[in-house]
């Protein structure tokens, strides 16, 4: 009997080229290869004992594993990156028609005023690169980051955006960015997730579990939320009179019963469940061990700006470190807070950012340090910024107000990565003079995922997998690599 993930992925194409034309199939398929024209990955062998088993990519990685630091809300690059003295000269000015004629803002309307910005900016590093005042920890490390200017993206809503920066499309349904990494890669711990996902601030991301969950992926490729406070996963411990013999019976029986399921129907999700089942049960002495900050040094902690026990950024950042340390191959930090609206003291780019960067400016340092010096950085890719950007002028609903804030933005904007194969000390690409536009060296977010998986050893054309009759990739059929940010 054909197992159903077999049968889902026939097609008509499928069906002709067991017929006939297969022959005609099989016989083009060794042209294209010699001609180095190789077809898709349409799915890798994947074991159904242990479905994160550690798997080879394309060709040889830069980077081994990846932490994202997403700053949920999208940060104010120009207040914090992107310096534009010509802006600061216009401040106040009206902004020229032909920047927001046609165009659609969330929150503004009309004719906005020009904003520049009131933080200080300085050179940091051999490339001289431009940081503010708002990232001071961040200046020393300024020869490790490659700061990429000229970042854009169709979408000006925060889920929509979130969706597509993380699954390649705005819609939910996709698999992550995090669930493509371990589906290629799997996991170099068999003990833990290879897919972690820490979140601060209280609040979930924009996308929902979308952002970080499996689409038509296999679930066991999904992101596992973990806490820094209380029980490290959610319902991973045992029951109240279950002790671990029992537990151990419990999933015995259950895989038994699983896999006699799995014989008659054949369904790829059973054998899914019983890995996970079985990796539930491995996480429940191996997680709270590799969670538990309290062996870090004062030192390291005061780096951080960590405390043991509580629920904070800094305490997901030494956790990353932690988590990558013992093989988790993908840290998915979420922050929320960073939507400088200015619709408050906390959302404004002047003590509301100074306070807000400080949350984050020093933890981040610190990792990269810790990192550095554990000679963890060079095949570690670090990937930092938000959605989208923000706008060069003032937001419509505070522009009256005491507190200066800024609208969404998609056309142009900032982040910046570390590590893992990425020049150093690099910026590339520019926006024009006022930030409104991109001057050179576009980079769309299929082209930073496309690099993204390039850097991680995977062909963005080639990592597919086939879903009702077609093969999906994180890029869907877009994306260019961009090779000048490659060390």
């Amino acid at each position: 009997m054909k197992s159903l993930s077999h049968l889902h992925a026939q097609t008509r194409r499928h069906f002709l080229e067991s017929s006939g034309v297969g022959l005609g199939a099989m016989a083009l398929a060794g042209l294209l290869q010699q001609d180095g024209h190789a077809a898709p990955d349409a799915k890798l062998a994947i074991s159904d004992i242990n479905p994160l088993a550690p798997r080879q990519p394309h060709f040889a990685a830069k980077a081994k594993r990846v932490i994202y630091l997403h700053l949920t809300g999208s940060p104010p690059h120009l207040d914090m990156y992107d310096y534009k003295p010509e802006l600061v000269k216009r401040d106040g000015q009206a902004c020229p028609d032909e920047f927001v004629k046609g165009k659609r803002f969330a929150f503004t309307s009309g004719t906005p005023k020009l904003m520049g910005t009131p933080r200080k900016f300085s050179q940091h590093g051999q490339g001289g690169m431009w940081l503010s005042d708002a990232v001071p920890n961040l200046h020393a490390h300024a020869d490790d980051m490659c700061m990429i200017r000229s970042m854009f993206t169709e979408q000006f809503n925060h889920a929509p955006a979130e969706l597509l920066l993380y699954t390649g499309s705005p819609r939910s349904g996709r698999p992550s960015f995090g669930s493509w990494v371990t589906y290629g890669l799997g996991s170099e711990n068999e003990n833990l997730p290879g897919f972690v996902v820490l979140i601060s601030s209280g609040v979930q991301p924009n996308g929902g579990k979308n952002s970080f969950g499996s689409g038509f992926l296999p679930s066991v490729f999904q992101g596992v939320q973990c806490r820094s406070k209380g029980d490290p996963v959610l319902y991973a411990s045992d029951p109240a009179g279950m002790d671990r013999e029992l537990r151990r019976d419990t999933l015995d029986a259950l895989r038994d019963l699983n896999e006699i399921q799995e014989k008659e129907l054949g369904h790829p999700e059973t054998a899914t469940r019983i890995a996970q089942y079985e990796l539930a049960f491995r996480m429940q002495t191996a997680v709270p061990e590799v969670m538990d900050i309290t062996k870090e040094t004062k030192e390291t902690l005061d780096a951080y700006g960590a405390q043991p026990g509580g629920a904070s950024f800094a305490n997901n950042c030494l956790l990353a470190r932690r988590l990558v340390e013992q093989g988790v191959r993908y840290v998915q930090l979420f922050d929320w807070g960073w939507d400088f609206h200015g619709t408050g003291p906390g959302e404004s780019i002047g003590d509301g950012l100074t306070k807000k960067c400080a949350t984050m400016d020093k933890p981040v340092a610190a990792l990269l340090k810790d990192l550095k010096q554990r000679d963890l950085l060079k095949d570690t890719l670090i990937i930092c910024g938000g959605e989208f950007g923000r706008t060069p002028f003032r937001e419509g609903r505070t522009a009256g107000g005491p507190n200066l804030g800024r609208d969404h933005f998609p056309d142009c904007y900032s982040m910046w990565l570390a590590g893992g194969g990425v020049k150093g000390g690099y910026t590339h690409g520019e926006s024009d003079e006022l930030g409104f536009s991109i001057a050179r060296e576009k980079v769309h977010i299929h082209d930073l995922q496309a690099t993204l998986l390039q850097l991680l050893g995977f062909d963005h054309t080639r990592l597919v997998y086939r879903f009702q009759g077609r093969d999906y990739r994180l890029t869907d059929v877009h994306g260019h690599v961009v090779k000048q940010i490659i060390a």
